[in-house]
């Protein structure tokens, strides 16, 4: 398999949820996983849009989707929408129990009106 920057196949998710939302008990629409470390973060929906930051800060220039079901992905640089890529270490998403948005209990009930459109 050629190696495709950015994409490093070893790198394990770093939890089931948004790990800047876990650690401040926010809450998200839907999850992004970088593909370079594995840092998962939430979706540009969200109210704290933490994936497109980690993006930001660190360049890792790819992620996937960590939703159920989901396997493309989106390189930040070129804008670039793929329908599948290489197979990256599992877990392959969070939980199928997680609701969306997420987590249970965290999710206020007018979360509708927090969302980017």
């Amino acid at each position: 398999m050629t190696e495709i920057p950015g994409i490093d196949l070893s790198a394990t998710p770093s939890g089931d949820g948004c790990a800047e939302c876990d650690a401040a008990g926010g809450w998200w629409v839907h999850l992004r996983r970088c593909t370079q470390c594995g840092h998962i973060g939430c979706c540009d929906t969200s109210p704290s849009q933490h994936a497109t930051a980690h993006y930001k800060a660190t360049g890792h220039p790819v992620i996937r989707s960590f939703e159920p079901g989901e396997s493309w992905f989106w390189s930040f640089p070129d804008e670039g929408f793929y329908e599948s890529g290489p197979q990256l270490s599992d877990p392959q998403c969070h939980p199928e129990g997680q609701p969306v948005p997420g987590p249970a209990g965290r999710v206020p009930a007018d979360w509708r009106s927090k969302i980017h459109p």
